[in-house]
């Protein structure tokens, strides 16, 4: 589960349901990363049209995944504290590494030539702030784990998903770290049963409280975009995005969630997110409001 180096540039495939499924929706560009458990790779965003994978790529990579789910089948780490511990000693061993490197950069002589290791010279960049960590947290803890360790070793952080993030949005503000806010709501899964236990309190909370998480960010000042979070019906997407403007979300600020916001925090505010000369000139047309649903996607260019 520890492999930074893996970039989805070198895996991502033109074509395939997925990718017209979003296209169907008005999604012309997306941020796509490697899948695993811990540290999962290097993104890259991809415009969701072209014949070869070098047609597609906007920019990689972009930024460093990391996913903080423990492994399974008794493997080490299991627990979310083992993860995080996990993730700081790749980091701490990337720092040695780096140190080994300039000091033998500086003066060689009488010095064994340190070893060369591809997972912790990808995290060189990310040491030097140049490369974003993207670090999947939902609880209100695991947001503030990830905020001390970005802190404690200075990372450029993003949180993604962010289910509980309104509950640190203090925090989130003080230290200027966006978050990929999750589209991807709690939903009962199947149809209530008669002799089902009921739901715990937590989950019906959750299903409540999801929608309001955008509009309370948007309210504490902090930076955040909309991304699909897995979802497998990818129509959801601006159905939630809709549901949040209906829990108190400006509409303005849903389509820039949707549009000049993940370019900003993805850094290519430059080629994408809004209608500019000598930007891409990826459109989307609906007929209707684009968050109502009566709206219809006419036209998409890409």
């Amino acid at each position: 589960g520890l492999q930074p180096e893996i970039a989805a540039a070198d895996i991502v495939r033109p074509g395939g349901t997925e990718i017209e499924a979003a296209r169907n929706v008005g999604i012309t560009a997306a941020q796509t990363a490697p899948r695993g458990n811990i540290f999962l790779g290097q993104s890259a965003v991809i415009n969701l049209a072209g014949d070869t994978p070098q047609q597609m790529i906007v920019r990689t990579p972009v930024a460093l995944y990391v996913g903080l789910t423990p492994l399974s089948g008794g493997q080490y780490p299991g627990s979310l504290m083992g993860v995080f511990s996990a993730v700081r000693q790749l980091l701490l061993d990337a720092q040695r590494y780096r140190e080994a490197q300039q000091i033998y950069e500086r003066n060689p002589k009488g010095l064994r030539r340190p070893g060369q290791d591809k997972s912790l010279e990808a995290l060189l960049p990310v040491l030097a702030r140049q490369m974003p960590v993207v670090m999947q947290a939902d609880r209100e803890r695991e947001i503030d784990r990830a905020l001390d360790l970005a802190q404690e070793i200075n990372l450029y952080l993003v949180i993604n998903g962010g289910l509980e993030a309104d509950r640190a949005a203090a925090r989130l503000k003080a230290a200027n770290v966006p978050v990929l806010l999750s589209l991807n709501f709690p939903r009962r899964i199947a149809a209530a049963s008669p002799d089902a236990d009921p739901e715990p309190l937590r989950i019906l909370r959750e299903r409540v409280e999801a929608p309001k998480t955008a509009g309370r960010l948007a309210a504490a000042g902090v930076r955040f975009a909309f991304q699909s979070g897995g979802m497998t019906t990818i129509s959801d997407f601006l159905a939630n995005a809709a549901r949040a403007v209906e829990n108190g979300l400006a509409r303005d600020d849903a389509v820039r969630a949707m549009t000049i916001r993940p370019a900003e925090i993805l850094g290519v505010s430059a080629q994408l997110g809004t209608i500019e000369v000598g930007k891409i000139a990826n459109l989307t047309v609906a007929r209707g409001d684009l968050l109502a649903k009566e709206r219809r996607i006419t036209h998409v260019f890409i």
